[in-house]
């Protein structure tokens, strides 16, 4: 797969088979699209192309902070795994936000891109005040003998995957869920920062991560099991989200128990696989309370991560 970042970089062959979306997290449903589209344009013999926008059209408009379950270097790599031919990041400005939807089907798609066929997800909007869908799409491109496709809804086990509900599986603390929709296991990276190292004194040491990207979303509060990557190294853990009440915390924070290791890892990237939740945060009477509860998690942990 190749990426463009300007339409003036580009060196298509072929009239292309495209599809445009934010595409965040690239889940399950995204892939069935995405397949659908590689399948058609291997039937018709041209090449295939994603469009997305950077950055993510709520943070450029400034409309709030937004979750995002994959920021663009992720979904570069996971979109990487498909069979798409092309991926174009089109730059996302005030300027570009304005555009309409027909300006942008015909400027764009037509224009510069001279596509075959354009095929979009379940109830997917497009263009200044999202007034661009599948319907504007056939009445302006059919007529030119453009081919324009609808993926309906996409399922798993009966249930719609989208990408506002997988935030709110893992918004709620159920890694799992968001997982079966994703396809993958989500996960985040932070850099290791200095902490208060509260987690010495009680025989658990942890790795307190700061977030590359402010954009991402971070899970809810709890105690969480892990896999942890750090270089080219692989290593189970157990991370609590949260402000630890026991220790009389008012800020959130990120730490991770890293099993079996003991290495100085202050400034190092660590990327955390989520995998399931051990429990929820809570207030101990006394510290040996919580080391006895960490105890307690850890034996889970290894018993999770160890059965068959």
């Amino acid at each position: 797969m190749k990426v463009f970042y300007d339409l003036s970089e580009l060196n298509i062959t072929s009239n292309p088979l495209v599809t445009i979306g934010t595409f965040d997290g690239v889940h399950l449903g995204h892939k069935q699209v995405i397949e659908k589209m590689v399948q058609m344009a291997r039937k018709k013999g041209v090449e295939c192309m994603l469009i997305t926008f950077d950055p993510h059209p709520r943070e450029a408009l400034g409309l709030g902070e937004i979750s995002l379950l994959s920021i663009l270097e992720e979904k570069i790599l996971l979109l990487q795994e498909t069979e798409l031919d092309f991926l174009l990041v089109v730059p996302f400005t005030k300027e570009f936000s304005q555009l309409t939807a027909l300006d942008f089907i015909h400027q764009y798609l037509v224009q510069r891109l001279a596509i075959s066929g354009v095929i979009l997800g379940y109830d997917h909007k497009f263009g200044n005040n999202r007034e661009g869908n599948i319907g504007l799409l056939r009445r302006e491109l059919s007529p030119q003998g453009i081919e324009v496709v609808e993926i309906s809804a996409q399922a798993v086990d009966s249930i719609i995957v989208s990408s506002t509900k997988i935030r709110n599986a893992l918004s709620s603390g159920n890694p799992k869920e968001a997982n079966r929709l994703l396809g993958y296991h989500y996960s985040f990276v932070g850099t290791v920062v200095h902490g208060a190292k509260n987690g010495r004194t009680l025989s658990y040491p942890t790795a307190n991560l700061e977030l590359r990207s402010c954009s991402k979303l971070i899970p809810g509060q709890g105690v969480y099991a892990v896999k942890c990557e750090i270089a080219a190294s692989s290593y189970w853990g157990m991370m609590n989200i949260g402000i630890r009440p026991t220790l009389h915390g008012i800020k959130e924070v990120i730490e991770v128990h890293i099993l079996d290791f003991n290495s100085d890892i202050y400034g190092s990237e660590v990327r955390v696989f989520m995998h399931d939740r051990i429990r929820n945060e809570r207030k101990f009477n006394t510290l040996n309370e919580l080391k006895e509860q960490l105890s307690q998690d850890e034996a889970h942990l290894r018993h999770y991560f160890l059965r068959p």
